[in-house]
C-alpha cells in the first residue's frame, strides 16, 4: 500500500476566520460578561461612584472661594468654570480602569481562556473599552448631579451632551494607552503607578482646575499643547459658553493621533503576549 502524505493546511489566525457580524455578536458577549463581574464585584465601580463626588466637593469648597474671586465671580463662578473641567478629568481618569483590568485578567489566566476559544482577538479588547466608557458616563451622570446640587447651571443641554460626546472621544483613544501598559506591564499596581505618573502632571497642569495665566510661562507653555487643556476649554465653551472651534478640533486631532498610534502597538502586543 503507497502512503500518501497530505500537506497541512495552512493555519488561519482567528480573526481572519471570524466574520464582522460575529465579532459585534462576540463583542458583546463580553461586555456581558465583564458588566456581569461588575454585578458581582459593585467594589470595582466605589470609583466612578465617590471620585466625581470628592473631587466636586473638595475643590468647590476648599478652593473655590480663592480661585473664584480671581476669576471675578466668587464661588458660584468657579463652579460654572471647574465642572466642565471635571468632565474632562473623568475621561482620563477613568480610562486607566481598562489597563489594571486587563493586567488582572492575564494574571487571572482569563485571558488565556479568551485566546483559547474561537472568538475574534479585537473582540476581547473592544469589550473592555466599551464596559469603561459605560463606567465613564456613569461617573459623569454622579457628577453632573452633585454639580447641580452645588450650584452648576445646565443652560445648555445641548452643549453638555456635546461636552460628554468629546471627552468619551477623548478617553477612547487614552485607553488604548492603558491597554497597552495593561499587557505590558506585570501586575495592575505596575499600570496604577505608571497611570498616576502620566495623569497627575497632565491634571494638574492644565486648565481644569485654574485658569493658566499666572503660571510660569514654561508651565503655560506646557499646557498649550497639554489635549486636557483643550478638552476642558472646549467642553466649557459647550457647556458656559465661550469659544469652541479652536480647542475642539485641537481636542479631536489629539484624539485622532494617539488612537492611530497606540491602537496597532496595543493589538499586536496583545496577539504576542505569551
Amino acid at each position: 500500500m503507497s502512503a500518501t502524505t497530505t500537506a497541512p493546511a495552512p493555519a488561519l489566525t482567528p480573526d481572519a476566520r471570524i466574520s464582522p457580524r460575529a465579532h459585534v455578536r462576540h463583542t458583546g458577549a463580553l461586555v456581558r460578561r465583564n458588566l456581569l463581574w461588575i454585578r458581582q464585584d459593585p467594589e470595582s465601580m466605589f470609583d466612578a461612584l465617590l471620585m466625581p463626588v470628592v473631587f466636586t466637593l473638595l475643590f468647590v469648597y476648599v478652593f473655590g472661594g480663592s480661585i473664584g474671586q480671581a476669576l471675578g465671580g466668587g464661588q458660584d463662578g468657579y463652579v460654572q468654570y471647574v465642572i466642565p473641567g471635571m468632565i474632562a478629568m473623568m475621561s482620563m481618569t477613568l480610562s486607566q480602569g481598562v489597563g489594571t483590568g486587563f493586567s488582572q485578567d492575564f494574571n487571572s489566566g482569563v485571558m488565556d481562556r479568551f485566546r483559547s476559544l474561537p472568538i475574534g482577538r479585537g473582540s476581547v479588547l473592544f469589550a473592555k473599552i466599551a464596559v469603561e466608557m459605560l463606567r465613564m458616563l456613569f461617573a459623569t451622570t454622579v457628577l453632573m448631579i452633585v454639580a447641580v446640587l452645588v450650584g452648576f447651571d445646565i443652560d445648555r443641554w445641548a452643549g453638555l451632551f456635546a461636552a460628554v460626546g468629546l471627552s468619551a472621544v477623548f478617553a477612547s483613544s487614552i485607553m488604548w494607552v492603558f491597554i497597552t501598559l495593561g499587557v505590558v506591564l506585570k501586575n495592575a499596581q505596575s499600570v496604577q503607578a505608571m497611570g498616576f505618573l502620566v495623569l497627575f502632571p497632565l491634571q494638574f497642569g492644565s486648565s481644569i482646575f485654574a485658569p493658566t495665566q499666572s503660571m510660569p510661562g514654561w508651565l503655560q507653555a506646557f499646557t498649550d499643547y497639554n489635549p486636557l487643556s483643550t478638552l476642558a476649554d472646549a467642553a466649557r465653551g459647550l457647556m458656559v459658553g465661550g469659544p469652541v472651534a479652536h480647542d475642539l478640533w485641537i481636542t479631536l486631532g489629539w484624539s485622532v493621533a494617539i488612537t492611530a498610534v497606540m491602537a496597532p502597538v496595543a493589538i499586536h502586543k496583545f496577539r504576542t503576549k505569551t
